[in-house]
């Protein structure tokens, strides 16, 4: 039976009503209750009055009562509890504007719960990839921190319970996880799309006030002019000597997230290229990945570079261009490739032999760590930033910020795929004047007439 005309004014665990039913009674001021069990509803419970209504409304024949015993005995104070029988067989057209009307009591029951919420987030998120407005990969993140934090702090609460002191909570939850004030702010994001969207379904009258959350920027980790060296000598060293890559752990644990195939336990010459390209040439490790010959074209003119037409990535479409030591850099991989059978227009540019570019990328992460031990460097920066394949990005674009002559930042921005309000953040914030110290010092020239 759908006793769609029923408007739940009060929702209880099955736990808490069959502790103390009266209490729950008497606290819903005579309201018709939601009795529910792991987010799902079993059935109502409805005052005498109200059930009376609904007979004469649903035409449903009369229906003896049932009492309560509380402590063996039957106050007279105690509410009846009315049992639901099915009403007789309406017609059919009458059965359908009984389940579609609108705003119905099983479906605040079914809507009112966070796994409702994420579910139907999900499907407008992929409606937005279909239409170019997000990545996919952005949907994996958001399901990864729903599945992380989100439904297991918020399964059991209602969205109509939700006030700011539980919303601290959560913030309390995610800071004893040693979450990044960066992360937590993610994962606000993502409880703040719920919540409006129970908004936009009716039975939120508005979001609750969010937590702030100070974002601390952490700069990017980078390479100095000399340490960029070692490492790229170090590589070159590994390659030529073929020396076995130490385990991935000094114990016997298992590994569960990375397995080092033996063919990938001697450095190629590619970890070499992949560090010297990425350095001069801007891009992010995931480009590196997805990059294939027929993403470059070598361009000799009065400057000499690389054309880069890379798939979009993060919303970002534009060719991009390279400094001239990328093309030595790429015409040695094509060479070198091309005598092992790849090269194509559809082969990659770096381990073209590994189909899963997943994890052709990862072994280039242990690869480069291998590379920056071996050439003596400590595995965290002076700010405690681990040191990752990411952070030749960081050396490219703070390179340029150092060395380049009269650079224009917004050229720079959009030349690497991002923007100026994200370099001055996170690039240039490790900026001091005394790297720079000779172009605070400089003059002027005045020109003789």
């Amino acid at each position: 039976m759908k006793l769609t005309s029923i408007h739940a004014g009060k929702l209880v665990s099955l736990t808490d009503f069959t502790s103390s039913p009266l209490q729950a009674i008497a606290q819903s001021d005579h309201a018709p209750i939601a009795v529910l069990a792991e987010n799902k509803l079993l059935f109502y419970v409805v005052h005498p009055e109200e059930w009376d209504r609904l007979n004469s409304t649903l035409n449903v024949s009369p229906i003896k009562s049932i009492e309560v015993e509380i402590d063996g005995q039957f106050p007279e104070s105690a509410v009846q509890i009315k049992q639901i029988t099915y009403p007789p067989k309406k017609p059919i057209d009458s059965y359908k504007k009984l389940n579609t009307e609108p705003n119905s009591a099983v479906d605040f029951g079914k809507q009112n719960n966070f796994n409702y919420l994420a579910s139907e987030l999900l499907s407008a998120e992929w409606d937005r990839v279909s239409r170019g407005e997000l990545s996919a990969s952005s949907i994996g993140i958001q399901k990864n921190r729903l599945d992380a934090h989100i439904l297991p702090f918020f399964r059991y609460i209602p969205a109509t319970q939700v006030t700011h002191q539980t919303l601290d909570d959560f913030v309390s939850r995610l800071t004893k996880q040693d979450l990044s004030t960066t992360t937590i702010s993610q994962y606000l994001v993502i409880v703040r799309k719920l919540l409006k969207l129970g908004v936009r379904k009716g039975f939120l009258k508005e979001t609750p006030e969010m937590p702030k959350v100070k974002i601390a920027i952490q700069p990017r980790s980078m390479l100095s002019v000399l340490e960029y060296r070692k490492v790229c000598k170090a590589a070159n060293r590994l390659s030529q000597t073929r020396v076995q890559a130490p385990p991935l752990k000094s114990t016997e644990g298992k590994r569960e997230r990375f397995w080092v195939a033996p063919r990938n336990m001697f450095l190629p010459p590619d970890m070499g290229w992949a560090i010297r390209f990425m350095v001069n040439s801007f891009i992010r490790p995931g480009d590196l990945r997805e990059l294939k010959h027929k993403h470059v074209t070598v361009v000799r003119g009065s400057s000499i570079y690389l054309r880069l037409k890379l798939p979009k990535t993060k919303k970002h479409d534009k060719q991009m261009v390279t400094l001239q030591p990328a093309v030595k850099v790429y015409e040695a991989a094509l060479s070198h490739h091309i005598a092992e059978g790849y090269g194509g227009d559809e082969d990659y540019v770096f381990l073209p032999a590994e189909k899963d570019r997943n994890y052709a990328l990862a072994v280039l992460g242990f690869w480069f760590k291998w590379c920056v031990r071996e050439a003596g460097l400590a595995s965290n920066d002076e700010l405690g930033q681990t040191r990752t394949l990411y952070c030749l990005r960081h050396t490219s674009l703070m390179f340029r910020l150092l060395y380049g002559q009269g650079i224009d930042m917004l050229t720079l921005a959009r030349n690497a795929r991002t923007s100026v309000q994200m370099i001055e953040k996170f690039y240039a914030s490790s900026l001091d004047g005394e790297m720079n110290v000779r172009m605070l010092q400089s003059r002027r020239t005045v020109k003789a007439n």
